[in-house]
């Protein structure tokens, strides 16, 4: 039985086995997935696959529209979070689900901040979106504010601020990713002033 409440202040009367309903989960990441899908009740109906994947090519972890529900419109649409099997450090990696439950439920509520970015986009909206994915990073900047921007308003904060802290304070982590979180993605103190303008 999960007993996820030991994260949470938000509720204490969330029916978690609902929380599953039309996700694709693994087991090793069950309660981290369903802690941060209880912040967006929004997705309760949303089919949305969380598969790992051996690796991500730069990334961690990866929130898209399934190719062959692209184009259907917003409500039919069904999604996969991919999830690298392994978080590689300088000399050595680990496994995913061995990284502190904090840090892997703000990076999971960042993912689904993407979610919830593409669930109120059209069609031409997300062909927009992917273009300027691809060729432009002020684009990448704005929509990655923008998954922060929603974890944040519904009350993930200390975690997203617990998966920046992590990756910017870990002492193993190549260089070259530390610079890309700096580069392309908020701040703590970027995060912070999200919640300062909110209220």
């Amino acid at each position: 039985m999960l007993e996820p409440t030991k994260h949470l202040s938000h509720s204490q009367s969330i029916d978690w086995e609902s929380l599953a309903h039309k996700k694709l989960i693994p087991y090793e990441l069950r309660e981290e997935i369903l802690i941060a899908l209880s912040y967006f009740p929004e997705l309760k109906d949303t089919q949305i696959d969380f598969v790992y994947v051996e690796n991500i090519r730069s990334s961690i972890m990866q929130a898209q529209p399934k190719a062959r529900t692209l184009f259907r419109k917003k409500h039919r649409r069904h999604y996969i979070i991919r999830i690298s099997r392994y978080f590689h450090l300088s000399k050595t990696h680990m496994k995913i689900e061995d990284l502190p439950k904090d840090v892997l439920i703000g990076w999971i509520g960042h993912e689904l901040g993407h979610v919830m970015d593409y669930l109120y986009r059209g069609r031409l909206g997300m062909a927009r979106f992917g273009a300027g994915y691809v060729f432009s990073k002020k684009y990448i900047r704005k929509a990655e504010r923008v998954a922060d921007t929603y974890a944040v308003k519904r009350g993930l904060l200390d975690y997203i601020l617990a998966t920046k802290n992590f990756v910017l304070d870990h002492a193993e982590l190549p260089a070259w990713y530390k610079n890309k979180i700096r580069r392309l993605y908020l701040s703590p103190d970027d995060v912070m002033a999200l919640v300062t303008s909110s209220e």
